[in-house]
């Protein structure tokens, strides 16, 4: 017999949204965690954020595992996403904190039912196929939306998709994702749905790493080299909070320090921490972002400030 508190698995889009319904009619709050998989211990701190959320009323934990193609450029790495269901859900099963798991096969409509996932979809458009989307015109600009054009549109879509289907009272993010935090942050707002959106804060390996399933693809080098991110981001924090509030010298500074370790930088960026408008001077509450290739694996980071006093 499955043990009393592995999760139910669900694969069928009405099937998860009679489940979800069946456990508020029990008098359970839903709280939602999206992922895309292969699970590490970041993502079970979202599950913990989730589990607690409720504020003593019971509440039954959804993690839907989807590796969402539309958020996806055709360079992007989709074919190589990291996957283990199986031990996705033996992870999960060991917190006994999660009641289900979603896993769909597709979240979209297609012309072709049996075609395979395919990065962006627009392939999948036309008279039969998926073309409505969701976009959050201004956050979705700068940084993360400057080199991965598709992706916000993608992130909101499904996420708006996962929200009609699981209709949670909660949904928990990763902020280590701070911009894609803010875009939910911000749909939610504008088209009301009536859902509490929780940060949960960025969860690193012993030296400094920010957790991400993108991390297996590092080599052992590339992943030594790859600790200049947090490391340059210590250092601007602390610069900034020693009263260096010039976003230009501090931006300056670590792009020197992990060019110097061999990274290839996308961008790092110094911004106001909900609308993420560029600062010249940190002079209010800001986040430093950071987004930076080592060898083939682009990894992103980010650090909160709050203005010096």
């Amino acid at each position: 017999m499955a043990a009393a508190h592995e999760p139910e698995v669900i694969r069928d889009k009405a099937a998860m949204r009679a489940w979800a319904r069946r456990r508020r009619a029990e008098g359970k709050a839903v709280a939602l965690v999206p992922t895309m998989g292969f699970l590490h211990d970041g993502h079970l701190s979202l599950v913990s954020a989730a589990a607690a959320s409720a504020g003593g009323q019971p509440v039954a934990v959804v993690v839907s595992i989807y590796v969402n193609p539309s958020q996806f450029a055709p360079t992007e790495d989709l074919a190589t996403y990291p996957s283990d269901l199986a031990g996705d859900i033996r992870k999960l099963a060991a917190t006994a904190a999660v009641a289900a798991v979603f896993c769909p096969p597709d979240l979209y409509a297609r012309p072709d039912a049996g075609a395979e996932s395919a990065s962006c979809l627009e392939e999948a458009g036309g008279a039969y196929g998926h073309e409505t989307w969701i976009r959050v015109e201004h956050l979705e600009k700068g940084m993360c939306g400057s080199s991965r054009p598709v992706f916000f549109r993608g992130v909101a879509t499904v996420v708006a998709k996962l929200f009609n289907i699981v209709e949670p009272d909660v949904a928990v993010f990763g902020k280590k994702d701070y911009q894609q935090w803010r875009v939910i942050c911000r749909m939610v707002r504008d088209l009301d749905f009536a859902i509490e959106i929780i940060g949960s804060e960025i969860v690193r390996e012993a030296d400094g790493l920010a957790m991400s399933s993108r991390n297996v693809h590092l080599s052992h080098e590339e992943r030594e080299k790859a600790l200049s991110i947090s490391r340059s981001l210590v250092k601007a924090r602390t610069a900034a909070l020693n009263g260096n509030t010039h976003s230009q010298q501090i931006k300056y500074q670590m792009v020197q320090t992990l060019t110097e370790a061999g990274g290839q930088v996308d961008y790092v960026e110094i911004v106001e921490q909900e609308s993420l408008v560029p600062l010249e001077r940190i002079d209010r509450p800001a986040v430093i972002c950071v987004a930076a290739w080592f060898g083939k694996v682009r990894l992103i980071d980010n650090v909160e400030i709050q203005a010096p006093s």
